[in-house]
């Protein structure tokens, strides 16, 4: 069964050149694979509350959109780091293994909570820079797009 993308984030993307570029790298994915796109409302961040209490009502929202069966990755600085070709590879064999949709999450300005990390699957991380949530969104979609013109063998990777 050929893979899909779920790839839930938290609040919307406010600036426009970014949502233009994730508008750009979702159609150019829709070539390879089904994406979907969730936006889960963002918890309210305001002086006075714990920072645990806001990541775990984000993360109470994010798993009311997972599905049972979706393979779970979560997004986080401090996971696990592929270059372009091993992320590809990693995918590839996912999809030989797991098949269905796998789940992408991607947290707010705070990240994501202690408990939705500890059930991913798989923890990724795309730089040990610290990266604006939404901008993390653009560079995650061009590498997935990105690691699916690999697995295709195709010239977009150099």
């Amino acid at each position: 069964m050929p893979l899909k993308l779920r790839v839930i984030v938290v609040d919307r993307t406010k600036s426009p050149f970014l949502k233009e570029g994730e508008l750009f790298y979702i159609d150019r994915l829709n070539k390879y694979t089904r994406v979907e796109w969730i936006e889960v409302k963002p918890a309210m961040i305001k002086k006075g509350r714990p920072a645990d209490e806001v990541l775990a009502a984000e993360g109470q929202a994010i798993a009311r959109r997972l599905m049972p069966r979706d393979y779970l990755v979560a997004l986080d600085r401090l996971g696990h780091q592929y270059d372009s070709v091993g992320l590809a590879d990693w995918l590839d064999k996912l999809s030989m293994d797991h098949g269905g949709w796998i789940s992408f999450v991607i947290g707010g300005p705070l990240g994501l909570s202690k408990g939705l990390l500890k059930s991913a699957e798989k923890v990724l991380s795309l730089t040990r820079l610290t990266l604006t949530h939404e901008m993390c969104r653009l560079i995650f979609l061009e590498q997935i797009y990105r690691a699916f013109t690999i697995m295709k063998g195709e010239k977009y990777h150099k």
